[in-house]
């Protein structure tokens, strides 16, 4: 049986998905339905399903990231969409990053099985091994690229924050581990790199200042201690703080 999690902000949706379409005959079954995109993160995390069906624009966020974040994960997971959301670069950005079936509510019951058929259809191609037309991309345009890109635009807003791998991982609806994995494979670097790199690029922007103190300046970019700072700052730059500051008097 194919695992199937139904996910929208409407419970008449989501009930009537799960009464209505006949899952026995396609070897399916529901295993879990959720009405917001942290409920659903929560039910694709635990049950691992072959199979979503889900809104794209749910009150608690843009479903869309959550949607690439676990498609991201998952990659073998397929996902229909249903929306009221008719805006077409929208849709075109869901189908690049992964999605199979983007059907405008209200949808028909032929649409919805059409989807379903397509779906089965393309786990079976993964199964026999036969990926052709649904191997998952790593190119620009794939979910992981989104997630990268997504992960390093949250760094560069709240780097002067307390951060953690984890918060980032919040942000993007991927695991600290899959993050971790995805940042390594597309910049080389591990999270801690990233972070100091992006909060020392900040610094040397503060110290053209001549008003700031160098203690100023640690923790306007995030870090607690100066030491630290300093010796992050030295291992990157090569010069301390101070002899940078210093050449851009010269």
């Amino acid at each position: 049986m194919y695992k199937v999690v139904l996910i929208d902000d409407e419970a008449i949706i989501v009930e009537g998905l799960k009464k209505v379409v006949e899952w026995k005959r396609f070897d399916c079954e529901v295993v879990d339905t959720a009405f917001s995109a942290a409920g659903g993160t929560k039910a694709i995390r635990e049950h691992a399903p072959d199979i979503l069906f889900t809104d794209i624009k749910m009150p608690d966020t843009d479903a869309l990231t959550m949607l690439v974040g676990l498609k991201s994960e998952f990659p073998n997971m397929q996902v229909t969409v249903l929306t009221g959301y008719r805006n077409f670069e929208y849709a075109q950005e869901a189908i690049r990053l992964g999605v199979t079936r983007l059907l405008l509510k209200p949808s028909r019951m032929e649409e919805i099985n059409e989807a379903l058929t397509t779906m089965i259809g393309n786990l079976e191609k993964t199964k026999s091994g036969n990926e052709s037309g649904n191997e998952p991309r790593d190119d620009e345009h794939s979910a992981n690229s989104f997630i990268v890109r997504q992960a390093l635009a949250c760094l560069e807003e709240k780097y002067a924050e307390k951060l953690t791998l984890q918060d980032i991982a919040d942000h993007c609806y991927v695991s600290q581990w899959h993050l971790s994995k995805l940042l390594n494979k597309h910049t080389g670097k591990s999270f801690y790199d990233l972070l100091n790199s992006t909060r020392i690029k900040a610094a040397k922007q503060h110290l053209t200042d001549p008003s700031l103190k160098i203690g100023d300046i640690c923790e306007l970019v995030g870090y607690a201690d100066t030491g630290h700072f300093s010796r992050v700052f030295k291992k990157i730059e090569g010069v301390s703080a101070n002899e940078y500051r210093n050449q851009l008097e010269v």
